[in-house]
């Protein structure tokens, strides 16, 4: 590809890289509606496997003829589903990059609820994987009681599994997806008209479980009860989090999806709460809600087994929903300088590896910790979810407040009642199952809040001795002739203190220098042009575009084409040296990585410059 040269100056030459598309890029990979439904509404419409079940375990405890209440229960939690699907749709139009609680925190509620909107995200996300891995494997051994002594070896060899598959990069693909999900609602729809249409249960499976009366009907336990379905909400904002990635018009196709999933969700829940008062349906041992249904729909043949393996491979593919979306905010927090900024990088394939590797780790210890026992993460799963829920209706009420469009009122007052519902299901939900294991979630969010407030005042420092955001003094050029045919190559990120020594540094070396460096948008091939010619230190500067989000490959591509000309070529690497060994962590490992890579696919010489941090 033939270098092109910025107009305004002549010196400087950038040279970009338009790779071919790879697998998941382009408008023709983008998501229709149906799509959007199977790649981010399983998480949501599995809930229903252990939404109910969470339900009448609360209830019996007042007996066998407190399960008939699970049926006004779920009316209620479908209510709210209801004001979710209707802000939710609110939320994609207002925000069609993405309506994350993240991302609305920080656009209008200020940087200290972004940081609660993201710790709580995060326990949401790795809940998720836990309480979906759980469910599986009771659903499996539903199926075969052999297994129900296995649970947690079961949930971690399928963490295992699915951690593997996200390291090795197989790319997400909705038309994968589509077949399991479709297979799942029709199972659960079809357990629901067939269980309604018998006059009794076609078989029951399990051994009766004796369940000590110990509370009566009142206030206190149906609220418990309701805090416990709710978890059957979780993942409702997931299609508002990844609008961009549907077809155009984007909003329009998110928005129905939306509206697809409210309906099924509230359909699949109406209906197994009619058939659980109807048959008064209680906990049996080894044997979950759902499949008690299943077996009284369609009996114990094989149509029983075939769909609990069907529920336990939609709850396999909702945990690995968090594998998706877990690692890119990760890495968003990363790139606002509020997690160690390793999260950012991504391999070739492409994948957030340390993302991975946390989701993985945090999920396998919650798992050993309950036993892989689903009733015992109930108690902390829908908190994040919840905080997440309010935080969004918050900013919107901020937005319209702010903007006042043509019948903003009505809005606010909508996203408003939304709001008060969701704070006092939290409040429920905190003060309900606290004893239960809610306070791990109360004393994990705030320690996440004040690990990002922490990191980012650490990195704010760093910036300042950098000299982030100023123009370093021009390198001074020594006397002697540079040599012919011998390149000295310098990778940098931005015009900072340290890019200034780099290049002092290679200027004394002798020969020509080269300053390499890799941006992702238009946006920042702009800024950086404009923050060099600023500068103007006299060596060329190199851009590479790297639409993957990448920064080795393209570096390491060029610094081969640059050796095949037969030039002498050396890599000056500039690296930073924290004073303290824990923060280590906390500094982008990409300059040894591209270290590594070089010293193995190359025959140039390696140096690393190292820029000491007295913080």
């Amino acid at each position: 590809m033939t270098p092109r040269r910025p107009l305004n100056r002549p010196v400087h030459v950038s040279w970009r890289v338009r790779p071919q598309l790879r697998h998941g890029e382009g408008e023709r990979q983008h998501l229709t509606s149906l799509q959007g439904l199977a790649a981010l509404s399983l998480d949501a419409l599995s809930s229903v496997a252990y939404g109910p079940e969470a339900i009448a375990l609360i209830l019996v405890a007042a007996g066998g003829a407190a399960i008939g209440y699970t049926l006004p229960i779920t009316l209620a939690i479908v209510v709210l589903l209801t004001v979710l699907v209707i802000s939710y749709r609110q939320v994609i139009a207002v925000y069609p990059n993405g309506g994350g609680s993240y991302a609305v925190a920080k656009s209008d509620l200020g940087e200290r609820v972004s940081l609660l909107a993201a710790a709580a995200l995060i326990v949401d996300y790795v809940l998720t994987v836990a309480v979906s891995l759980a469910a599986g494997a009771a659903s499996l051994a539903s199926a075969f009681p052999v297994l129900a002594p296995h649970l947690l070896a079961i949930c971690l060899v399928g963490l295992a599994l699915l951690t593997a598959v996200n390291l090795y990069g197989i790319a997400e693909s909705a038309r994968v997806l589509m077949l399991p999900t479709a297979l799942f609602v029709v199972s659960v729809l079809g357990v629901v008209v067939l269980g309604l249409a018998r006059s009794h249960p076609a078989a029951v499976v399990g051994a009766p479980m004796h369940v000590p009366v110990t509370d009566t009907l009142g206030v206190l336990l149906i609220l418990k009860a309701f805090s416990s379905g709710c978890s059957a909400l979780t993942g409702v904002e997931a299609i508002a989090n990844g609008v961009p990635m549907f077809r155009e018009p984007r909003v329009a196709r998110a928005q129905r999806t939306e509206l697809l999933l409210g309906a099924l969700l509230g359909t699949m829940l109406v209906g197994l709460a009619l058939l659980i008062h109807r048959d008064r349906v209680q906990p049996r041992h080894d044997v979950t809600v759902l499949a008690q249904l299943t077996a009284g729909a369609y009996g114990t043949g094989w149509v029983y087994y075939a769909t609990n393996l069907v529920v336990t491979l939609a709850l396999a593919l909702a945990a690995n929903t968090s594998f998706g979306g877990l690692p890119v905010l990760l890495s968003l927090l990363a790139r606002d300088n509020r997690l160690p900024h390793l999260f950012a990088l991504r391999t070739e394939r492409p994948v957030h590896r340390y993302g991975v590797v946390a989701v993985a780790a945090a999920a396998a210890v919650i798992l050993i910790a309950v036993d892989a026992r689903t009733h015992r993460l109930i108690p902390m799963f829908a908190i994040g979810v919840f905080i997440g829920f309010t935080i969004s209706q918050v900013g919107l009420v901020r937005h319209w407040a702010t903007l006042r469009p043509p019948r903003w009122l009505g809005r606010a007052l909508l996203n408003g009642t939304g709001a008060l519902l969701t704070a006092g299901a939290t409040l429920v939900l905190l003060t309900t199952k606290f004893l239960e294991g809610a306070w791990v979630v109360a004393i994990v969010i705030p320690l996440l809040i004040l690990l990002f407030a922490r990191i980012e005042r650490y990195y704010t420092a760093v910036e300042k001795q950098l000299g982030v955001g100023r123009t370093p003094p021009r390198p001074t050029r020594p006397a002697a002739v540079a040599e012919a045919g011998k390149v000295i190559i310098i990778p940098v990120s931005d015009v900072t203190t340290r890019t200034e020594r780099a290049v002092s540094a290679g200027l004394a070396l002798g020969g020509e220098v080269v300053v390499v460096a890799v941006c992702f948008t238009e946006e920042e091939v702009h800024d950086l042009r404009t923050r060099w010619n600023l500068w103007d230190p006299g060596v060329r500067l190199e851009i590479l575009d790297s639409p993957q989000h990448t920064v080795v490959r393209p570096v390491l591509d060029y610094i081969r084409q640059v050796a095949d000309t037969g030039k002498w070529v050396a890599v000056l690497i500039p690296t930073v040296e924290p004073r303290h060994f824990r923060h280590r962590v906390l500094h982008n490992q990409r300059d040894l990585f591209l270290m590594v890579v070089l010293r193995e696919h190359t025959d140039v010489l390696v140096c690393l410059l190292p820029f000491r941090i007295n913080t």
